[in-house]
């Protein structure tokens, strides 16, 4: 059995203690879950062990033998692999080509291919993953693309392994499939830790559960005797679940939004619905059902092929985010750090990209007011940054999150569009996040939210519509739909 143990990691930055003395210990055989809200020091752990950041003091130790690094590739070198949130496949080449991309086999000075595809074959046999390594990445799904990065980190023979989120942008099947995966790689006497905000998850498949707290450890149990609440009193102390407010209605009467027989290919076709002012309209379904798709082409992303859309009582022709941000319509896109940020921009600048005519004079920003609107949404958003003038890359998921709604909150829109807004964020983020939903919904600003946890939408929306392959399946009132018969309707539980 191995043994990683973590002994007095301290970590300082600028005007914070991300790591306050932390003693943990991770064995293999076991699936160590490790949560935390966010800012609680989880990601700074993880980039202390795989090389990506020194610590400020302490020990860490794989099977006695400290661990030093100076880069991730000497972690990598030394059986330590992660798998992040945010996959790095490189889509224009084969499964085999990401799974040894940089340890080619070599013949002579060119790359022995036969060889190649015979060695992923091989790590995916080893995996049990029926993926073709001949296949680019491109043509997979999101699922076949999390299983090809987990055996790009097992064919480096790894130690300990991080799966970072893993299920995030997976439906419950494919989850499922992730899970008997993740079961096989306990047998392989490999330390995995795995890092969710699902907390339902970890009863599933976690064995024990360690918590952070604030960059302290406050707890691990061993998930066979723990209950939900004793995990999220130590991530949150005491915290009490929002629903939405009684009395929290919209006007039925005035529609801000209109779509009628939208089509776009293979991708949606003949949507029809109207939005409210003031109401929190969910889009339920699967993966693969055309949300996402369908909120691309009502925010201009994307061209639809045929259908209209009607804003605000005018029925536009060629649309486009820049004309959609100017009719007053906001989009907090799924993939936050690639189309909802900038990552190389500072906080304060991500903070004011859609409000930049708002913020700005003839020429010129105002900084007065662009410090007034950067100051009420961090305020507002409780953004958790110690330097506005940092990187927003430096923040955690759930920070950024708030940065990409706070971006468009400055620009005051009438409609916000969200797509996951909760993905990858911690319990208490969520609530703050489903806060200002309500809020928006009170001063009379219309939502629709996509959202893989079905759980959610019951818990924040007005009506909830149903998709199933690019069509609408159907509309449901929250309360009067139970989580299994939504769940059901989705995947086609009805269906004669």
């Amino acid at each position: 059995m191995s043994k990683l143990v973590i002994q007095n990691v301290s970590k300082q930055f600028p005007g914070t203690l991300a790591l306050d003395n932390v003693s943990l210990e991770f064995e293999s055989g076991k699936v160590n879950a490790l949560i935390g809200k966010n800012g609680s020091g989880k990601s700074t752990l993880i980039k202390i062990i795989n090389g990506a950041q020194p610590a400020s003091s302490g020990r860490i130790l794989l099977d006695g033998k400290e661990l030093k690094f100076a880069a991730p590739e000497e972690a990598i070198e030394q059986g330590i692999a992660t798998v992040y949130q945010e996959l790095s496949l490189v889509a224009g080449l084969t499964v085999a080509e990401n799974i040894l991309l940089g340890r080619f086999p070599m013949k002579g000075r060119f790359i022995d291919w036969k060889k190649t595809f015979s060695m992923a074959q091989e790590v995916l046999d080893d995996m049990n993953i029926d993926i073709n390594p001949r296949t680019p990445v491109h043509e997979l799904s999101m699922w076949q693309c999390q299983m090809v990065e987990i055996a790009k980190a097992m064919s480096t023979q790894p130690k300990v392994i991080f799966l970072d989120e893993p299920t995030s942008s997976l439906s419950k099947q494919e989850t499922q499939t992730l899970f008997r995966l993740i079961r096989e790689l306990k047998k392989k006497d490999v330390i995995i830790i795995y890092v969710s905000h699902r907390l339902h998850e970890l009863w599933e498949i976690a064995d024990t559960c360690t918590v952070l707290r604030d960059g302290k450890l406050t707890g691990k149990v061993d998930m066979a005797q723990a209950q939900r609440k004793d995990i999220i009193s130590l991530m949150f102390g005491e915290i009490h679940a929002l629903t939405r407010p009684e009395g929290l209605n919209y006007d039925q009467d005035t529609t801000v939004l209109k779509v009628r027989n939208l089509c776009r290919g293979e991708k949606f076709q003949n949507i029809n619905f109207d939005l409210h002012r003031g109401e929190v309209l969910g889009i339920a379904g699967m993966l693969g059902s055309g949300r996402t798709e369908l909120l691309r082409s009502i925010f201009g992303v994307d061209p639809f092929d045929s259908g209209s859309v009607e804003f605000m009582g005018e029925e536009l022709k060629k649309m486009n985010p820049v004309l959609m941000k100017e009719k007053g319509m906001g989009l907090t896109p799924e993939d936050r750090k690639l189309e909802g940020l900038i990552q190389i921009m500072s906080i304060n600048d991500n903070l004011c990209v859609a409000s930049l005519k708002k913020l700005s004079g003839r020429s010129f920003m105002n900084r007065a007011k662009e410090k007034q609107a950067v100051d009420r949404q961090v305020e507002h958003l409780q953004i958790k940054a110690g330097d506005l003038k940092s990187a927003v890359s430096e923040l955690s998921g759930g920070n950024q999150q708030k940065v990409v709604i706070g971006n468009w909150l400055n620009n005051e829109p009438k409609v916000m569009l969200f797509d996951e807004p909760s993905r990858g964020i911690d319990v208490n983020a969520k609530q703050q996040i489903f806060r200002i939903i309500w809020e928006l919904s009170s001063q009379g600003i219309s939502s629709i939210v996509v959202s893989s946890e079905l759980e959610e939408l019951l818990e924040i929306c007005h009506r909830i519509i149903i998709m199933r392959y690019g069509r609408f399946e159907g509309e449901v009132l929250p309360e009067e739909t139970g989580v299994e018969e939504l769940y059901s309707i989705c995947m086609g539980g009805n269906d004669e």
